[in-house]
């Protein structure tokens, strides 16, 4: 039968004798707890979990109210709590293969600090590991929010109530948000700030707790800002080791990269870590005039003081562009293809210099898109690398792009992305030492490729199958997209497509000349548009690296017949035809357009 969990009265005995009751007086401080610290960390354990704070016990409500009323008591009394863990409905709980792996048993009881948990990538991952491993420990988010209150609307709003755990709410009905405040314990907190922006009581209580820390916290603009980028995804993963350093019994610290943090390498790409100060421009040996360039040591110090140097002397209207573009320059500088996979890049070499003895797993995925399985089939959210294309094109507004049509579009689902992460996870998090394989390289480019001729084919059958609708509720008919080599080529094909749509070559009568330039400013922008996009996505889409996946390979080796089930990652099983047309295109309609003016369905 379903247990429920009861969100009454707890009572929790300190050092001295004193007795903590929780009541369900959300206004009510502990004496020994300001307002500030209480705010700092809501404690959803259903089983009353004690915080010292100055030598005195402190118990946290279950459910997420601040909420204690201190009163006296005979030493030596219990701790009594009614709430319980949660069950699904029949009663069971996923146990796992025996053999294999075993990645549900080591996983379970395995206390977590994970940032990024409002991202994309991050919501996968949280989902998964409630639904298969249930007796999970606590998993402590940090969440960016002025305080508690905000936190928690967050991690309601971005993650409890959201439709990626409608399998979650169907299995656990009424007991479904005491199942998940009973795990998901929000942090008011900050990567980009000293000690995450945690206060020291907060710090303390999940540095004594956490088994596994979870880095998914990034800035994934291509040209963000340098100093914004450093600051999140170089400095980021700093801050967070040196927290990781202060963890009592921390087994694995797991950074999720990406697999372009291997910038302008060509050919196969193997899964090999960066050491401090490598360079992808000095490895490539780049010659020009028959002489080997100067390309100076990469120093991630130096580039930080570098950008704090540049703010100093930029005014505030120049400073968003020119750090911008000082972010590419220095990208292309050493032999990455823009500020986001540098900044990446620099993050490893990072961990790399500080781990120590902790150890370490670095999960690289590619271009990560809507989920191939689980929860459910195409679930997403947000633009992801590919989709603006593809919707552009959908609607009419983009009948061509600047790509390799014999190049590869790396692509890996979501759930394979998890999946795998929660695989390497199991097998590294036993062993109190970094390995000498931990790098994972999740991708599909060395072992089933997804050519672009081939893609731009399979969106012109889904489009011309189940046409989007223009504003007038009429079926948009779309050519077959053409692929250009050159930017010149390119530009051709976007004016002459954007004269053709907005009708300027048959615009006359009395305003001609008004309604002819406004028509040619709209086709401009959208020209503007289309190239920005171009620019943008050329390294990508020109890109001439194949990402090895031998590691990867060999730990889905490791696993049994049920985990494999349970937690599949085998990318070269998977038809691009059937995910493109079947799972990704409808999931990007139906969950990022929410339907709006888009396409029939047959």
């Amino acid at each position: 039968m379903m247990g429920t969990m009861s969100l009454g009265s707890s009572i929790v005995i300190s050092k001295k004798g004193a007795v903590t009751l929780l009541s369900n007086d959300k206004n009510y401080y502990p004496p020994c707890l300001s307002k500030k610290n209480a705010n700092c960390l809501m404690n959803c354990q259903s089983e009353g979990n004690v915080i010292k704070t100055n030598g005195v016990s402190v118990s946290v409500s279950s459910s997420f109210t601040k909420r204690s009323v201190l009163v006296n008591a005979d030493p030596g009394t219990a701790l009594l709590d009614t709430g319980r863990s949660v069950l699904p409905p029949n009663g069971s709980v996923y146990n796992g293969a025996q053999s294999g792996i075993g990645i549900v048993n080591i996983l379970k009881g395995k206390a977590f600090f994970v940032t990024g948990a409002t991202g994309f990538l991050g919501k996968v991952f949280i989902e998964k590991i409630l639904r298969t491993v249930p007796d999970v420990g606590k998993i402590y988010l940090l969440i960016k929010a002025k305080d508690m209150d905000s936190a928690m609307e967050r991690l309601n709003n971005e993650i409890i109530n959201t439709e990626l755990f409608k399998s979650l709410q169907q299995a656990y009905g009424k007991s479904y948000q005491s199942f998940m405040l009973s795990k998901l314990i929000p942090v008011i907190g900050n990567v980009c700030e000293s000690n995450l922006g945690l206060d020291e009581d907060t710090a303390d209580v999940i540095a004594k707790d956490v088994d596994i820390i979870v880095n998914s916290a990034a800035n994934t603009t291509f040209d963000e800002r340098y100093d914004v980028a450093l600051d999140i995804n170089t400095r980021g993963p700093s801050r967070l080791m040196s927290f990781a350093k202060k963890c009592k019994k921390l087994n694995l610290f797991l950074q999720i990269s990406t697999a372009y943090v291997n910038g302008q390498r060509q050919g196969r790409i193997m899964e090999r870590p960066f050491n401090a100060g490598d360079s992808i421009a000095r490895e490539s040996l780049i010659y020009e005039d028959q002489e080997l360039i100067s390309i100076p040591n990469l120093n991630v110090e130096d580039e930080i003081k570098l950008v704090l140097e540049s703010k100093k002397s930029l005014g505030e209207n120049a400073a968003s562009q020119k750090l911008k573009e000082l972010g590419l320059e220095r990208a292309n500088l050493y032999g990455w293809q823009d500020t986001y996979v540098f900044t990446k890049a620099m993050g490893e070499m990072m961990i790399d210099k500080m781990r120590g003895d902790i150890p370490v797993v670095i999960i690289r995925p590619s271009v990560i898109e809507s989920t191939y399985k689980e929860p459910f089939p195409g679930w997403m959210e947000g633009n992801r690398m590919m989709d603006p294309i593809v919707l552009y094109y959908g609607k009419g507004q983009l009948s061509g792009f600047l790509v390799d049509p014999n190049g590869v579009l790396d692509v890996v689902p979501a759930d394979m992305v998890v999946n795998a992460t929660m695989a390497a996870m199991a097998k590294h998090v036993t062993c109190g030492k970094t390995e000498e394989n931990y790098i994972y390289q999740i991708a599909s480019s060395a072992v089933n490729p997804l050519v672009f001729k081939d893609l731009a084919r399979l969106l012109y059958e889904h489009f011309n199958s189940s046409p989007c609708l223009d504003l007038k509720g009429r079926p948009v008919h779309v050519p077959i997209m053409q692929l250009y080599r050159s930017m010149e080529d390119f530009s051709a094909h976007l004016w002459k497509d954007a004269i053709n749509r907005s009708g300027l070559n048959n615009s006359g009568g009395i305003n001609k000349g008004k309604y002819s330039h406004k028509l040619e400013n709209i086709c401009r922008k959208s020209v503007e548009q289309a190239k920005y996009l171009a620019n943008i996505y050329e390294p990508y889409t020109f890109y001439g690296g194949r990402f090895d996946n031998s590691n990867t390979q060999k730990l889905m080796g490791m696993m049994s017949e049920e985990e494999k089930r349970t937690f599949g990652f085998d990318v070269g099983k998977i038809d691009w035809r059937d995910y493109i047309s079947n799972i990704h295109i409808p999931g990007l309609r139906r969950h990022v357009m929410k339907g709006r003016g888009m396409c029939t369905q047959n």
